[in-house]
């Protein structure tokens, strides 16, 4: 990696510049491998500046989880201001299930070491990502669209715990994208399956009844919609 070319003076920019350079390190090196002192090189600011805005690298790696965490949700669930006034029921649980099989393959490092810090985390429900997404699934089971009795905890661990090793499994990391875009997706199509013979009233869903009802590794989800993923290739 190459420093970046130093930049005019503005506090927000700077940070997301910091912020950004130390994504990229904690990628590739794990939170072992983050310093205020390495993250400023790379990201062409210098030492002091960095400080001023992470004065600690405990403050570094906490405040660079935190961001994944930001993309994760903006990534799967929009925009954080607007996202209390969804209801539950108007999901695209298509969308959301792609939306972040894709999201975990094109990031398979910082989604596995974001997943390991929530892991060791005393207080996971302070991370925003989980706890929209745990709150979320929460929620849907308190509804008629979900089977009685599930233990949305144990659910959306595992929902979780496979989109993020799923990547590290298959080292996404080293596909092109197209292949990426099938990995994807196949990931996708088999969380579907599972939901809609464990935790969703299939009735409730006859669009994703059809999509998983096709030949095994034959649908490319996009947008909601299945198509055949030669097709999408």
């Amino acid at each position: 990696m190459t420093a970046r070319k130093r930049r005019p003076r503005d506090p927000v920019a700077t940070r997301e510049v910091i912020l950004e350079a130390a994504r990229a390190l904690l990628a590739k090196d794990g939170p072992e491998g983050l310093s205020v002192s390495a993250v400023a090189t790379l990201a062409g600011v210098n030492r002091g500046t960095a400080y001023q805005h992470f004065e600690t690298r405990e403050h570094l790696v906490s405040a660079t989880t935190q961001s994944v965490s930001d993309q994760l949700f903006r990534a799967a669930f929009g925009d954080p201001e607007t996202v209390k006034d969804r209801r539950v029921e108007d999901v695209d649980v298509t969308l959301l299930t792609t939306t972040l099989a894709d999201f975990a393959v094109d990031n398979p490092a910082l989604c596995r070491i974001w997943f390991l810090q929530l892991l060791a985390s005393d207080e996971p429900a302070q991370d925003p990502f989980w706890r929209e997404y745990a709150g979320s699934l929460r929620r849907f089971t308190e509804t008629d669209l979900a089977q009685p009795g599930i233990d949305s905890d144990v659910f959306s661990l595992l929902m979780l715990a496979g989109n993020f090793l799923w990547p590290v499994w298959t080292k996404a990391h080293e596909k092109a994208e197209p292949e990426r875009r099938v990995l994807a997706r196949r990931f996708a199509l088999e969380s579907l399956r599972l939901a809609m013979h464990g935790t969703m009233r299939a009735e409730c869903f006859p669009d994703i009844e059809r999509l998983i009802a096709g030949p095994p590794g034959n649908v490319y989800i996009e947008g909601g919609s299945a198509r055949s993923i030669a097709a999408g290739r």
